[in-house]
């Protein structure tokens, strides 16, 4: 028997007027899960305890079955395990993002967040800001580590942990009331904006048409994170394949493997295929159990309010993804559990994450349930009736490992 996650990040929302009222994830063209479902469990689970923000870390490891009330230590720390930091007891983790800022006002504080994302920008193009900010912000106890994208770290030895807001929070809102209260942090960042605005690659990126990473934006801080071993607690062999720190981050404190996967971003044009062939490999001929396939479109494109896009990402996961594997698994003959399912909402109409239950879907190939006319999307998922409000249980229902 193998067991498979695949979870379309931010891939759930709230209904849109002008999808006659339906979700994104409902009006998206699905006939993948919608024929799972006919002979599926489909629910609702609540990944988000109900005094912790909605992350993406809190909630994935509520997908992994790690209670966020226990394990969570910040979501920057999580990230720094993917990267290969090695952080001391008492070092806290910050995410650095390379964002957008307006550039029009005086003050760095009447500036207005533009972009969290930079326009996605590349890996390449951001390791040589973040070289330039690391020697233009250089100070003893402060060292910057490069990440994937946008996504970076600063890591302050000896420092503070602090509630800081993420940049997706505050699209087009003026940053002045979400700096940092700490005098080191929000200097570098006010700093950041004066070395990064007229770099010469964010000059050439405006030219391209791309909005400049003129600004860093700390957020996410945390110490370093002690999980328990995931093959420990459930008893079988788990791969992570995402092409996000977070969730490889999650996998190393799981002791998990990670598959990178070439070609894999998290955006929008991601190597779907790549990541469903990679978990068919793990499983049919690589000797694991279970595989976790994280995909990040879904929630990127909810972010920058795309109704267009974030179909169009839940469309390729349907039939790039989801297809792939579950039908190399059946020409295999092989016997196995997927579970369908986001971690959190990013409703395009806020742009940002909710704590809304979300809808899963378990579909057992040994046990058609033969539910006609059943779909995957929020309002069915609702209508069943089931409900997890500890979500961190569900994963030990996907694996047969409880007694419900």
């Amino acid at each position: 028997m193998k067991y498979i996650v695949v979870l379309g990040d931010g891939m759930a929302g709230w209904p849109l007027e002008e999808l006659g009222g339906k979700t994104t994830l409902e009006a998206a063209s699905t006939p993948v899960m919608d024929r799972l479902a006919a002979d599926a469990e489909i629910g609702t689970a609540s990944m988000v305890p109900e005094d912790m923000a909605p992350g993406s870390d809190t909630a994935n490891l509520s997908v992994m079955g790690y209670d966020p009330k226990i394990y969570y230590t910040g979501r920057s720390p999580l990230e720094a395990l993917s990267i290969g930091v090695d952080m001391a007891d008492d070092d806290v983790s910050f995410r650095c993002n390379l964002v957008t800022l307006s550039g029009e006002e005086a003050s760095y504080g009447d500036r207005h967040m533009v972009d969290h994302s930079s326009s996605e920008i590349s890996t390449e193009d951001a390791g040589v800001l973040l070289e330039a900010l690391s020697q233009g912000l250089g100070r003893e106890g402060y060292t910057f580590y490069r990440g994937t994208s946008y996504r970076h770290l600063l890591v302050w030895s000896k420092g503070q942990v602090m509630e800081l807001t993420p940049p997706h929070d505050i699209l087009t809102k003026r940053i002045g009331d979400y700096l940092p209260q700490d005098p080191v942090l929000r200097e570098m960042m006010e700093k950041s904006y004066e070395i990064l605005s007229s770099h010469p690659l964010n000059v050439e990126r405006e030219k391209r048409g791309l909005h400049p990473a003129n600004s860093a934006w700390f957020w996410g801080a945390g110490t370093r994170p002690a999980l328990t071993s995931f093959e420990g607690k459930t008893g079988k062999r788990g791969v992570m394949i995402s092409a996000v720190d977070l969730l490889k981050g999650l996998a190393v404190g799981a002791q998990m493997d990670r598959i990178l996967v070439e070609g894999a971003n998290g955006g929008l044009d991601t190597n779907y295929e790549g990541k469903a062939d990679a978990a068919v490999k793990a499983l049919l001929e690589d000797g694991y159990d279970f595989a976790y396939v994280h995909v990040e479109a879904p929630d990127e494109m909810g972010h920058q309010g795309s109704v267009r896009d974030k179909i169009k990402a839940i469309e390729y996961l349907d039939a790039r993804v989801i297809g792939r594997i579950t039908g190399r698994l059946d020409a295999a003959g092989e016997d196995y559990r997927i579970m369908v399912l986001p971690d959190h909402p990013t409703p395009i109409r806020v742009r940002t994450h909710t704590k809304d239950p979300v809808p899963y879907m378990i579909y057992d190939s040994r046990r058609l349930l033969g539910n006609s006319g059943h779909t995957y999307g929020e309002s069915a998922a609702r209508r069943s009736g089931l409900v997890w409000p500890k979500g961190f249980r569900l994963i030990d229902h996907l694996l047969e490992l409880d007694e419900r």
